[in-house]
């Protein structure tokens, strides 16, 4: 099992900045990746980033592109999500996950999911 927890969500202005982290505790060794997925109101589970365990190889999103970058920390088991020039469309509840496939995958390619933390972006 694999438990993830994520924390840095809040409210901020359009073109602002906020850091996501996620903490991973459990078996953590046997997932190859972490991903980061968001989900709006009315709108289905997508696909932000993920970076894969060995060589942190990073794939991220084309909305998200050059905006965001996922980084992690293997020695502290965690993940973080740098979100800069936010925009209102980047508004929804983020979730961290973690899985064996590296790529961009759909969700349910994902073994373990966190609770998720709200951003807010206001214009």
């Amino acid at each position: 099992q694999v438990q993830l927890v994520e924390s840095g969500g809040g409210l901020v202005q359009a073109g602002g900045s906020l850091r996501l982290s996620c903490a991973a505790s459990g078996r953590t060794f046997s997932m190859n990746v972490m991903g980061w997925f968001r989900q709006a109101p009315g709108k289905e589970r997508e696909f932000v980033a993920t970076i894969s365990r060995v060589f942190g190889i990073a794939y991220y999103a084309d909305s998200v592109k050059g905006r965001f970058t996922i980084s992690r920390d293997n020695a502290e088991n965690t993940v973080y999500l740098q979100m800069n020039t936010l925009k209102p469309e980047d508004t929804a509840v983020y979730y961290c996950a973690a899985g064996q496939k590296v790529g961009i995958m759909p969700s349910g390619a994902y073994d373990y999911w966190g609770q998720g933390t709200q951003v807010t972006v206001s214009s």
